[in-house]
């Protein structure tokens, strides 16, 4: 997977393990709230499983802000001085970022309101699921791609310096 000396094909550098880590608590989370938008889909508890998603959804969100700022500030534009940011890989991700989170944040406003019938909370789910939809596929571009080449590209010292800023997010 790479020339570093002393790194064994598959593993890699603190920094990048920790943001794959954090993916697997953010896929478990847009699991957990996929499986409450199929509810309400289905009609099933549509006013008690809303409010779970809600709850559900500001939960996400508090783990996903620090994750996204840690890939947008720090991990995108040490790996953009080598492959750009204005397309490619990076724009791609940035532009996905984007859409998650405004999906969510449209969710949560349209989710203020205290009396919501079935149809608009079935509108609101939607917002929820393109989010899903989107972080998923986004997640294992990151995972295939993005990590890959950042471990590839950057230096010793890019690595230990990625996982030290992170740190500080």
């Amino acid at each position: 997977m790479n020339g570093f000396p002393g790194m064994q094909s598959g593993e890699i550098s603190p920094g990048l393990a920790q943001l794959k880590r954090e993916h697997v608590s953010l896929r478990d989370k847009l699991a957990d709230l996929y499986t409450l938008i199929e509810k309400i889909e289905n009609d099933i508890d549509v006013e008690q499983t809303f409010a779970v998603l809600k709850k559900g959804v500001v939960t996400f969100k508090a783990e996903l802000d620090p994750h996204s700022e840690r890939e947008e500030s720090v991990l995108f534009p040490m790996l953009g001085e080598y492959i750009g940011t204005t397309s490619g890989p990076i724009a791609v991700m940035e532009y996905e970022h984007e859409q998650a989170k405004s999906f969510i944040k449209a969710f949560l406003k349209g989710a203020e309101t205290e009396t919501i019938s079935s149809e608009k909370i079935k509108n609101l789910a939607e917002l929820v699921k393109n989010a899903h939809n989107i972080l998923t596929e986004h997640f294992t571009k990151e995972e295939n791609v993005l990590f890959t080449m950042a471990e590839r590209m950057l230096s010793d010292e890019e690595k230990e310096e990625l996982f030290r800023r992170i740190q500080e997010i």
